[in-house]
């Protein structure tokens, strides 16, 4: 299955919604009455896609022609601070990725340990909440195999995302930092994976290195970059703002399907 039926079958739940996030950030942070719009055409917007497709419903997968020329870069371009300019300058020789939580085996594992892991690669489309989509190719991890190897505990809900990078200079704390989470369907989607290589080489810093998430059926802002901790939680409530993400603790959607 394509995303092409999927999208059409979604379009009259997900229309408002995208037209009101593109209308900007500044609006849904500052307006109530946006955000609750959001809140409901988000539920509609899930339950849809749910109701409607079964969970191993693939995104579209493009052929090498379709991988487009410039693919832009979203969000940050290069985290600030020493630790990670460090870990530029080192090639990534020294970056470890943690995985723990509500989990019976914590893991930490760097790149050649991910590289040897079970792997997918896929082109497939990024679509940005600003209304622009680029087509590239991406392998890395299949998430569901690193879970499956750090054995989820009972308990565990969603999978959070910690982040090296830092949109909100004037936050204190974690609140600064990029995090992201999705639940257990999509973090045990076939095309869910934690990405290393971008167009056939090592995913460049722009793109967040050394390694990013890939969850085909969300937008842009949840493909978080920069990845540097993964925690199995039972809920995200305690954590930043206490909705699920940078860009959700700030207004936006938490599920971002499209």
């Amino acid at each position: 299955m394509t995303s092409i039926p999927r999208r059409g079958l979604l379009a009259g739940a997900g229309s408002a919604l995208l037209g009101l996030t593109l209308a900007g950030c500044d609006q849904i942070g500052r307006n109530p009455g946006v955000r609750a719009t959001l809140a409901r055409a988000e539920g509609l917007t899930m339950a849809a896609q749910r109701l409607i497709l079964p969970r191993t419903a693939l995104a579209r997968e493009f052929t090498p022609a379709d991988i487009s020329p410039d693919f832009r870069a979203n969000g940050s371009l290069r985290p600030a601070g020493t630790a990670y300019q460090n870990l530029v300058a080192n090639d990534f020789a020294d970056w470890r990725l943690e995985i723990g939580g509500l989990v019976e085996r914590p893991l930490s594992l760097g790149l050649a340990d991910l590289r040897a892991r079970p792997a997918r690669t896929q082109i497939t489309r990024h679509d940005c909440v600003e209304g622009w989509s680029s087509i590239g190719q991406w392998t890395g991890a299949r998430l569901s195999a690193l879970l499956e190897e750090a054995g989820l505990k009972p308990e565990a809900n969603y999978i959070v995302f910690h982040c090296a990078d830092r949109l909100d200079t004037f936050a204190e704390g974690d609140r600064g930092l990029y995090y992201e989470s999705i639940d257990l369907v999509d973090a045990f989607h076939e095309q869910t994976i934690l990405a290393y290589q971008m167009n056939g080489a090592d995913l460049p810093v722009k793109h967040g290195a050394p390694l990013r998430l890939r969850v085909e059926r969300q937008l842009g802002y949840k493909h978080a970059k920069y990845v540097m901790r993964i925690e199995a939680v039972e809920s995200f409530a305690h954590i930043a703002g206490g909705q699920g993400g940078f860009w959700e603790d700030r207004g936006y959607e938490w599920y971002a399907g499209i």
